[in-house]
């Protein structure tokens, strides 16, 4: 069988599917395109009162892309509300590619400069297609979440893939999607260019909250 490359996980994100792995002990990966695919709206993303104390307080600082392999290996280990993980070493070998060509990116949050917290994901003209995230301390994965859609709408970006539902995503403002409609969104997302690094990483609180709040 020919090995999937990371050729054709590019392929198939532009296509609207992506892979994951029964287990982090799984050989291999295979390829989901669901009925219904969650995304955040990035006009309409919601930050609770107390998210915004939490972000204005400067408990939280971020880095962009410095600690790729430390985040996508702390979403890939098990914790308080996951035993197991998709994150097989194949899906992480094809990740830490397209981190090494400029495509795959991490967003860190730090606390007294130690990493708590983060997400990755993979940027593809104007969309954005959101893989995991993970949290040492409360609300560093929900600080991560804020500051890339901060850093997606001040790039011009058109889309956040989110994949599937869940409680964490809700409270954002997440939605669910038919897949044609997803598609068809994805299409139009992927004939613009967005710039992941046009936000600066040390943006101040208040400046995010109001690009998110334009």
């Amino acid at each position: 069988m020919k090995p999937f490359t990371p050729d054709d996980l590019i392929a198939c994100y532009r296509r609207g599917v992506f892979p994951m792995a029964e287990s982090r002990d799984d050989e291999g990966v295979f390829l989901v395109d669901p009925d219904w695919r969650c995304i955040l709206p990035l006009d309409k993303f919601h930050i609770s009162r107390r998210l915004k104390r939490t972000l204005r307080s400067g408990v939280f600082t971020f880095t962009i892309d410095r600690d790729f392999v430390t985040v996508i290996d702390g979403c890939a280990a098990p914790g308080p509300d996951r035993e197991d993980t998709w994150i097989n070493p194949d899906i992480r070998a094809l990740y830490l590619e397209l981190h090494a060509r400029g495509m795959a990116h991490s967003v860190e949050t730090r606390l007294d400069g130690v990493l708590v917290g983060g997400l990755y994901g993979v940027a593809l003209g104007g969309a954005f297609f959101g893989e995991s995230m993970f949290s040492r301390t409360t609300d560093a994965s929900k600080a991560a979440l804020i500051h890339l859609v901060a850093r997606l709408r001040y790039g011009g970006f058109r889309l956040l893939d989110a994949q599937f539902m869940t409680a964490h995503l809700e409270q954002f403002g997440a939605q669910t999607l038919p897949r044609r409609i997803f598609h068809a969104l994805l299409g139009l997302a992927l004939d613009t260019s967005g710039d992941f690094s046009r936000l600066p990483e040390d943006a101040p609180p208040d400046e995010m909250l109001a690009i998110l709040s334009a």
